[in-house]
């Protein structure tokens, strides 16, 4: 349907005049856009054997315990996936929009792929909820530390064996137990020192100008964050290619609007009318 021009400064004004962040939540919408499967489709099953694992099942912290080795050959194959991505424009507006914003503003994403932070968003102002799937940390907790999984282990094609000098690779530095994916796991629940679960809430309920792009709450921290920013009077702007639980909450607070349409499009244009915004 496209953007309004008129109806979108507006909200952005709203939201810009009151003392208070302004905060773009972000799902695997956006990233959908550079070309990662969401791998909740066909390509997101994995089979063992004769059996074939669903996501939920295969990353999933029960399972890792049982089979380590074909859950770190899932999140090993992922992560070479997102290393060939590229980040998207929507991508890039984000990274722009931190650079007007400077600390007003904050970026909270679901998303593991690192793109974000590849397109120049700061790791200070960005929220990372769901971990990021370039980093680990010690299985058996020596350390809360999450470190770069090194660059000499290389992307793994789908179902590619992890050789034992791979697997020296994955090791603790620290105590020499085995590392774990520094991804939130399915049966797992959200923790401030690991996934920033009270940072992103106190920073939704300081917000005043809440973007919501390509996510439609399928998990709780985002659906919390959206609730807590509309009991505050948050102005919401809900940008996804189709209707979804957020638009209603966008359409129910102050000049907010539901925005259908790519990220990538959409956001490019709340870019512009941002900088008109604050001239």
């Amino acid at each position: 349907m496209g953007v309004d021009p008129l109806q979108l400064k507006q909200a952005l004004e709203q939201g810009v005049r009151i003392e208070g962040r302004i905060t773009v939540l972000t799902g695997a919408g956006i990233s959908a856009e550079s070309g990662i499967p969401t791998f909740r489709g066909p390509e997101g099953y994995w089979t063992v054997g004769s059996v074939h694992y669903q996501p939920e099942q295969i990353s999933n912290y029960a399972m890792f315990c049982r089979q380590p080795s074909e859950v770190w050959k899932w999140f090993l194959y992922r992560r070479g996936v997102c290393s060939a991505a590229e980040p998207n424009p929507g991508h890039l507006a984000l990274a722009e929009m931190e650079g007007l914003l400077a600390d007003r503003f904050t970026l909270i994403t679901q998303n593991v792929d690192g793109l974000h932070l590849r397109a120049g968003n700061g790791l200070e102002r960005t929220l990372q909820i769901h971990g990021n799937l370039n980093y680990m940390r010690c299985d058996k907790s020596c350390s809360d530390e999450a470190f770069l999984i090194p660059e000499a282990l290389p992307a793994k094609g789908r179902g590619e064996e992890i050789t034992p000098t791979e697997w020296d690779l994955l090791i603790c530095p620290h105590c020499g137990s085995l590392t774990r994916p520094h991804v939130l796991l399915f049966d797992e629940c959200y923790d401030e020192t690991h996934y920033r679960f009270e940072t992103a809430l106190r920073v939704a309920a300081e917000t005043s100008l809440l973007i919501v792009v390509g996510t439609e709450g399928a998990t709780t921290l985002p659906n919390h964050i959206v609730e807590c920013a509309l009991g505050s009077g948050c102005t919401i702007i809900d940008v996804n290619v189709q209707r979804n639980r957020f638009s209603e909450s966008a359409e129910a607070s102050p000049q907010g609007l539901f925005i259908e349409g790519a990220a990538s499009v959409v956001l490019t244009q709340v870019l512009t009318q941002l900088r008109a915004v604050l001239t």
